[in-house]
């Protein structure tokens, strides 16, 4: 069976060191956060072959703080996860983890809990909300990112 964890990153300050959106770092509260994700991820069982990544600093240093906690691969960071939509995020998956097992993708919101609505309910409309530093551990039937092909194994908030 094929895995989709989905992160939103953890709470951030509100301006980074040049104003600009995309440097906005942890606070600390945000580092704590990512911190007990990632234990939590690593208590679990957790193993994902590929760690897709937003590179926006406040994503970057979640998907740091659990690769630590779960001693695994270095992050990949992609451009376009920033502002993806929930089918972007889809496409993204499918071009860079094609044969992972598990994947780990860290972003932001919309797209992260629009992402998830999508797999687990067939529509993005409507989607419950992730709170910093959430995490969907979704189960995909038949290894298939279609639109509810989903089952939310976990959901996971610090």
């Amino acid at each position: 069976m094929r895995e989709l964890l989905l992160l939103r990153h953890a709470e951030a300050m509100n301006a980074g060191p040049d104003g600009r959106d995309v440097e906005r770092p942890l606070s600390v509260h945000g580092q704590a956060q990512a911190r007990a994700v990632g234990t939590w991820l690593a208590e679990q069982g957790a193993e994902p072959d590929a760690v897709l990544c937003s590179p926006a600093r406040r994503a970057q240093m979640t998907a740091d703080a659990v690769c630590v906690a779960l001693r695994t691969r270095t992050p990949r960071f992609l451009p376009a996860i920033y502002k993806a939509t929930p089918g972007e995020l889809l496409s993204l998956v499918e071009s860079h983890a094609p044969d992972a097992r598990q994947v780990l993708l860290v972003g932001h919101n919309p797209g992260t809990e629009q992402l998830l609505a999508l797999l687990t309910e067939g529509r993005s409309a409507g989607a419950r909300g992730m709170s910093p530093a959430a995490l969907a551990w979704i189960e995909l039937a038949d290894g298939a990112l279609e639109p509810g092909h989903g089952r939310l194994r976990a959901l996971w908030s610090p």
